[in-house]
């Protein structure tokens, strides 16, 4: 059963009315830029096989009602009420789908509203890092895109996304899972310019290169509405305000030294991973154009070193994952997400896989860590209508 099949059943349990469609959209792994969305600079993500489902029935009433696999109860709010549930908060789950009703309406105040049924299933691991949050978002902005006949197109739609997210949950992210999920191509990552929203995909070949990306999900959970994550974006506007700038984007390696000067050694470390992990993005897309995927490892080491040491937001669990991938013929591997948990990424040739998965589960239990899961992830295709 795919997510797509088991978003068909629940609505089937939910409501007679007949189905309309079924979207989805995809989870996505960053392959490097960490933290350097909201600090308009670039990223480098592709989005993954794993995907989110929402199918959807119209109603005859002005409710929109949500239900999903992975929480028994169905949230159901009116149109009409919908800005004072958002208000009000305390929607959990809900808060997603609810919050991106919520911002498409704004996006987009002709759009033809009714009242829906959605349900909603994933096979994207929650909590991994992979942004299950954008997942959910993308399929329910495209469903409701679709039948609301809004008429927004992509980047408009990652644009609802990222509002539902920071307005409507809570969660300072910038844009970079939205326009991951929104836009992927299969074999390919999005290089995106988190300022003026420009993209290009860029193959990969990972594959015709005999190479896997292998995720170890620690299983350690994060939640981005809660301090870490805040503490850094708070650090990241202190060193742009010192530097008299809007953001980070407008800083580059040169200006590190004066930086060392006038900022304290904790923002300082932040704002030197954002400068220098800029760097590493533009490097790996140079280096992929020029010599394959085979020469892209050192960046991805250098990425964790920074965001370990720097921007501290790993765990002894994420370190372990990204040491003994190394140590089992990993060409690179690295932290991915937010940090304070989720998963780490190794580049590997597919036939070390196996022995790699193998030393990964001996090196977890003998450290007294919880079993991780660990998977592939194929890069994949962007937000679609499945049915």
């Amino acid at each position: 059963m795919t997510a797509v099949d088991d978003a068909r059943a629940l609505l089937t349990s939910l409501t007679d009315a007949p189905i309309v469609g079924v979207w989805s959209a995809p989870g996505r792994a960053n392959l490097i830029g960490e933290h350097t969305d909201y600090n308009e600079g670039f990223v480098f993500p592709f989005a993954i096989a794993q995907r989110t489902a929402a199918a959807v029935a119209l109603r005859d009433d002005d409710v929109i009602r949500v239900r999903s696999t992975f929480s028994p109860d169905a949230v159901e709010v009116s149109l009409a009420g919908l800005d004072a549930a958002i208000a009000a908060g305390g929607l959990d789950w809900a808060g997603y789908p609810l919050g991106v009703a919520w911002a498409l309406r704004q996006a987009a105040p002709d759009a033809e509203t009714r009242g829906v049924d959605i349900a909603l299933a994933s096979d994207v691991p929650v909590g991994a890092g992979l942004s299950s949050s954008a997942a959910i978002e993308g399929a329910v902005a495209s469903a409701l895109n679709d039948v609301w006949n809004a008429g927004l197109d992509k980047v408009a739609l990652a644009r609802v996304g990222r509002v539902a997210e920071n307005d409507a949950v809570g969660a300072p992210t910038g844009i970079m899972d939205q326009m991951a999920s929104m836009l992927g191509v299969a074999d390919a990552a999005t290089f995106l310019d988190c300022r003026s929203l420009d993209t290009r995909a860029v193959p990969l070949g990972f594959a015709d290169a005999g190479l896997s990306i292998l995720v170890t999900d620690t299983l350690v959970e994060h939640a981005h509405s809660t301090g870490g994550y805040r503490e850094r974006r708070d650090a990241c506007e202190r060193g742009a305000a010192a530097f008299g700038v809007s953001s980070l984007r407008d800083l580059t390696v040169d200006d590190l030294p004066r930086a060392e000067q006038i900022l304290d050694d904790v923002t300082f470390r932040r704002v030197r991973h954002v400068i220098t992990e800029n760097q590493r993005v533009l490097d790996t897309v140079a280096a992929l154009d020029a010599d394959g995927p085979s020469a892209i490892g050192d960046l991805l080491v250098a990425s964790h070193a920074s965001m370990r040491d720097d921007f501290e937001i790993s765990v002894p669990e994420l370190d372990l994952a990204v040491d003994t991938a190394l140590s089992n013929g990993a060409l690179g591997a690295r932290m991915t997400g937010g940090g304070f948990g989720g998963a780490a990424i190794a580049l590997i040739p597919t036939g070390l896989v196996p022995a790699a998965t193998a030393a990964l589960r001996a090196a977890f239990a003998a450290s007294g860590f919880r079993a991780p899961n660990i998977f592939t992830v194929t890069p994949s295709a962007g937000a679609r209508r499945d049915v």
